[in-house]
Parts: structure tokens; sequence; C-alpha cells
């Protein structure tokens, strides 16, 4: 049996859960009738609801606005959910609001990783969880990654509690060429999935070239075994997709095929483009690929060799999702350079940092960190309020929702954290974490800590009476 104190942790959450994310699916009778022309309804809705908060004022902060800005001695206004005002020392902060002294901490928007497989790839890492690629076919854009996350997966809390993590963008894994779709996450506690999905972001599709799709299928005697044969394949597989398009448009009666449906909305340009790939060249070729068939490369992932095409990425208007120092793991990774993201950044592309790691999520602002060192190392200054940019504001650009959060700007999402120091020191830890304006860790207080059940322990360990 588990102590009192054990599940005394878990109260507060489990009490906010009940009133907050009691999401509940629409009944048949209450889903409107979709006419031909119109767009069906999304089958696997949000019922995302943000949690209770107060209104907050953190001053006498360092504020780092996620847009490159800084602000010393500032202040952070949050009420109703959303940010209400940011400014300096005499920004006005209303009678009566619970007030946060940060003197000698810092404030950033909330970090956003771009790149995760959390939930798909949960802990415990055990056969059973293993759900985030499909690999039974080279192109399989029919699957959902959200059809595959649980809820319960504790890296999602201590991506929170220690990474400041307040959204993420669960993939497919990279075993595809198509890998299917993404989703979008907003870290808080819920017991769906839908309870998590991040209201109104768009999807993403998840692509992959270079050597994981032509080894797991060449190695089963089947195309793609070269890269020559994945251009060709997805090639292909766009020009199904552009016909079944066409028939769609049409007005006439077809039949659904939910993988082209999918591809139809890349085309339509209603979902990004989320794309694995780590040599130059073969990122040039998934740009003239776009151009042939008229779609929109998002960002490319893990990218570690980005910084050989930065003025092509610039002016694609491609953003790259990198590691700080990733190298030599794999052939194409043999590259990697740890500046990749200081040229990048120098060159006027858009970089981001990201984790693919369930360890990694927890510490990017350190990676972000390493990757600004490399920079300086070589001649760039690249200051701290840049850095934070590569964390927050450019991967909810990459993501589409850039207009509800990754910045700290008045009317956007109260999606707040606030440090114990500089966020890009190996020392810093998140002090405070809000979400939607909602304090959901703080380190302060036991009581109003994430944690998954599954970090408990099995019956007859842990504390026991």
């Amino acid at each position: 049996m588990k102590s009192n104190l054990r599940w005394s942790i878990l109260a507060a959450p489990l009490a906010l859960m009940a009133c907050s994310n009691a999401e509940g699916p629409k009944t048949v009778s209450e889903i409107p009738a979709v006419k031909p022309a119109e767009k069906a309804p999304v089958p696997f809705p949000s019922t995302y609801k943000a949690y209770p908060g107060v209104a907050t004022a953190i001053r006498n902060v360092t504020v780092y606005d996620g847009e490159g800005g800084k602000i010393d001695n500032g202040v952070v206004f949050m009420t109703g959910g959303k940010i209400s005002s940011v400014g300096g020392p005499d920004t006005i902060i209303p009678a009566g609001v619970n007030v946060v002294d940060g003197t000698g901490k810092f404030v950033t928007p909330g970090i956003i990783d771009i790149h995760s497989h959390l939930g798909d790839y949960p802990t415990p890492s055990v056969e059973a969880h293993s759900d985030g690629n499909e690999a039974t076919s080279p192109t399989t854009p029919e699957v959902w990654a959200e059809h595959s996350v649980w809820p319960q997966d504790p890296g999602f809390s201590r991506a929170l509690a220690n990474g400041g993590v307040t959204a993420l963008q669960v993939l497919p894994g990279s075993a595809n060429l198509m890998g299917g779709r993404s989703v979008v996450l907003k870290n808080v506690y819920a017991r769906t999935v839908q309870g998590m999905k991040f209201p109104d972001a768009p999807y993403g599709m998840k692509m992959a070239c270079g050597e994981n799709p032509k080894r797991v299928y060449g190695s089963k005697g089947r195309m793609p075994s070269t890269r020559m044969g994945n251009i060709a394949v997805n090639r292909q597989t766009w020009i199904k997709a552009q016909e079944y398009k066409k028939k769609r448009d049409s007005g006439k009666e077809y039949t659904r095929d939910i993988g082209m449906e999918t591809l139809a909305g890349v085309l339509d340009g209603d979902i990004s483009i989320q794309n694995h790939c780590y040599r130059a060249d073969e990122m040039a070729l998934v740009l003239d690929m776009a151009k042939e068939f008229v779609y929109k490369v998002s960002t490319f992932h893990h990218a570690v060799e980005s910084y050989k095409i930065a003025d092509l990425l610039r002016d694609n208007g491609v953003c790259s999702a990198v590691w700080a120092d990733w190298w030599g793991f794999k052939m194409e990774a043999y590259d990697a350079i740890p500046e990749n993201a200081a040229i990048l950044h120098n060159t006027g592309a858009c970089v981001i940092i990201h984790s693919d790691d369930e360890n990694q999520i927890q510490r990017l602002n350190q990676e972000a960190a390493k990757a600004q060192a490399d920079g300086r190392r070589m001649g760039f200054n690249i200051s701290d309020a840049e850095v934070i940019k590569w964390l927050t504001y450019n991967p909810a650009k990459a993501l589409g929702i850039s207009d509800k959060t990754g910045s700290l700007k008045a009317g956007k999402m109260a999606d707040v954290v606030l440090w114990n120091g500089n966020p890009l020191s190996v020392y810093a830890r998140p002090d405070k974490v809000w979400i939607d304006g909602a304090l959901m860790f703080d380190s302060s207080n036991p009581k109003i800590r994430p944690v998954s059940d599954f970090e408990l322990g099995q019956p007859g360990e842990g504390d026991v009476k």
C-alpha cells in the first residue's frame, strides 16, 4: 500500500482533471449533417479545456519574450488564461492579483518541442508500448500518431517539470517514406489524447528520406531499397494523391480513402510536411519534389547538413529542427557539425532545437546553449534572447500556432516558464510553469507537481506501511 503522501501529490491534479478536462464525445445526433460541398468534420476533435488559473503578475524578473526581445526588471501579467501585458518595472499591476517576485529569475514562453515521440514510444520502454511506426508499408499516410498516444506516459510530466515544455508535436517514426499524421499537444494532464490536443492546431504529415526507409523495406526485398527508389515511390504516391483530390473536388461521388485524405490535405495547404532528412542533397531534392506537386515543406527534422544549403532553406522559408551536436551514429550523420544551428541563424534561416528523445526533451534549454556556444566560438555572437526564439517562437511558427503561443505577447495563451536562473545556464531549472495561465508545476509546492501513476511504483515497491 502506498503512503498517503504519495497520493496527496496526485490529489490536486486529479481533482482539477475531473472538473476541467472532463472530455465527452458528442452524440451522433449532435453531429451536424455534412453537405456534399463541405469538408467532413474532424473525426477526433480536441476536447482540451484549460485548467482554472488565477490572475498572476510576475515582477522584478528578466523577460525573454520569445521573439528576440529582452526586458530587464520586467513584469509579465496574465489573466483569463491569456497574456495581458508584458513590460518594464512601470507596468501596471492591478490590485488583488497574485504577485510572484522574480528577483534574480528569468521568464520565457513555454518551451515547444517540434519533434517528440512521447506517448507513442512511452515509458516503460517495452515492446508492448512500441507504437510509433506502422512499418508494414513504405507509405502509410492513413495512420495518425494521436491514435497511439498514451496520455499516462510519465515522459509528459518529466518534460513539463524538468524542461518547461508546455506544447509538443508527437510524430510517427521514420521507418516510412510517409509515416502518417502528427499531432500537436498541450502538455497537460488528461485522460484522453483528445483532452491534450492543441485547439485548432493544424495537422502535420511525417515524411522521411535517406537511410531509414530504404533499409527497412530494402531488407524485406521490396521497393524502396535505394535513395532513387525513395523518390520514385514518393512521386508515384503524390500522383495518386493528385488524382484523388481531382475526384474529390469534382463534385461527383467517390470512395473515401483516409490515406489519400491526408495527402490531399497537404495539397490543399491544410496539412504541413514535417520531413525527417539528414543530407543536404536530399533536402534539395525534396524541395524540388514539393515544387513539382505544389505543397509546402514546413521543417526538415534532424537536418544535420542544413548548414550546406542554409541560403536555399532561407529562400524557401523552410525551418531546420536540429540537435546541438548529435553526430556519427549512422553514415548520413557523419557530416554533422556543432556549428550547424549558428550558421543557419547567421544566414537568416529558421532554426529550431528539437529532442527526438524522452530524456533530451527535459533539457532543450541546455542543448540550445551548447549550439549558441559553438556559434560564438566561430565568431557568431548570437544573443540569449535570440537563442530562446529557437525553443519558442520558431517551433510555434513551423507548427502554424504562432498566433496563439510561442511568445509573450498580449492576447496569446499564457504558456509561461519562470526559471530559477538564466535558462541558458546548465544550472537552470523551471521554478514554476503555467499553461493557459494555470499553475501546472511549482518547485516549492509538492502538491503542484506532475506525477504519473507509472512513477509511483508497482505493488510492493515504494513507500509502504
